[in-house]
């Protein structure tokens, strides 16, 4: 089985959700947390913190830096993700519309699979 990145999108600039559609959110993302753990597609998954509690770490000539806020400077952030397994890109697909449906844009990537190469 192939892993795939269902990754939330959080657009910059977008309406503020109610706290009743955040809570609504929360629940559909919960029940898709358990059914995607039920049909055994479940590997990790997780919200993350807002973009401005980031810190990058460079290596330059040897050097190390860090630097708060995100890498790159983008109006739409990872809110959150999925790591799941799945047969096909199919699959992963229809998990995504699930997820979608419950908190907005995902972006679907396939793992990169070394022992492949």
């Amino acid at each position: 089985m192939k892993q795939y990145l269902l990754s939330v999108h959080l657009v910059e600039g977008a309406p503020t959700p109610s706290d009743e559609e955040m809570q609504t959110m929360f629940r559909e993302t919960a029940r898709i947390n358990d059914e995607m753990q039920a049909a055994g597609a479940w590997v990790f998954g997780g919200g993350l913190v807002s973009p401005d509690s980031a810190t990058v770490v460079r290596i330059e000539n040897g050097t190390t830096t860090m630097s708060d806020g995100p890498f790159a400077e983008t109006k739409e952030h990872i809110a959150g993700f999925w790591i799941i397994k799945c047969a096909d890109l199919d699959q992963a697909l229809a998990w995504a519309e699930k997820c979608a449906a419950a908190c907005g844009p995902i972006e679907v990537r396939p793992f990169d699979d070394l022992s492949e190469a």
